[in-house]
């Protein structure tokens, strides 16, 4: 699962929430976040089943979306 976000400004600013499953059976919720073409941070937290991981990347995607982001086109379900 990916949410790609867009702030509405000149710099076209992104904000990514990605969740992923890995080897050691855990869920990672990886969070980057920077101007288009270039990331300029980056986290990874890691959580011990699926429920607790779409609980904080949704609330993630949702401070995100306060602050001005937009979910893109694709991640709307449209593309």
């Amino acid at each position: 699962m990916l949410t790609m976000l867009l702030h509405r400004n000149p710099a076209r600013s992104f904000y990514r929430v990605e969740i992923s499953y890995n080897l050691f059976d855990e869920y990672s919720v990886l969070r980057e976040w920077g101007q288009c073409g270039r990331s300029r941070g980056a986290r990874l937290n890691w959580f011990s089943n699926l429920r607790d991981a779409v609980q904080a990347a949704d609330h993630w995607r949702d401070t995100a979306q306060s602050r001005g982001y937009h979910l893109t086109e694709r991640q709307a379900g449209r593309g």
